[in-house]
């Protein structure tokens, strides 16, 4: 278990960055048309809500992806499929294998658990808070 508690921190980062990738996946498949294309029709530029949740998928999972701003980039994209469970697939059954909202269920727990545990390693969360801890500054030095 000593192993286990050691490799805590790589495994929540490739966790992440598998969620991450996954998510930006499904943004790009709906506003570009690659990657087997959209899940439905194309959605019109600016259109509510299916632009926009492809907007948050693809800016929120590549910002996850990388570990920038992972927490609140994280949250933003566990409401969005909160939001896409409850309005989307909870009228037409109560659970998600009935309703087919196996997967906004799966992102919004698994963002959720990245809001809260955090990044993990290798995440430029440490690196922009650096830069903006010393800010345009000199450091001072003796």
């Amino acid at each position: 278990m000593e192993s286990l508690e050691k490799s805590r921190e790589y495994v929540l980062a490739l966790f992440r960055i598998v969620v991450g990738l996954m998510f930006a996946c499904h943004g790009a498949a709906t506003l570009f048309d690659v990657l087997g294309g959209p899940h439905g029709a194309k959605p019109e530029i600016a259109a509510w809500p299916g632009w926009w949740a492809a907007a948050i998928q693809l800016v929120g999972g590549g910002l996850v992806l990388f570990g920038a701003a992972t927490r609140p980039a994280a949250l933003v994209c566990s409401g969005s499929m909160a939001y896409a469970y409850f309005v989307e697939h909870q009228s037409d059954a109560l659970f998600p294998i009935e309703n087919g909202g196996e997967a906004a269920a799966m992102f919004c727990w698994s963002f959720l658990l990245i809001a809260a545990l955090g990044p993990g390693r290798w995440s430029l969360d440490p690196v922009v808070r650096l830069g903006r801890r010393t800010g345009n500054r000199p450091v001072a030095t003796r």
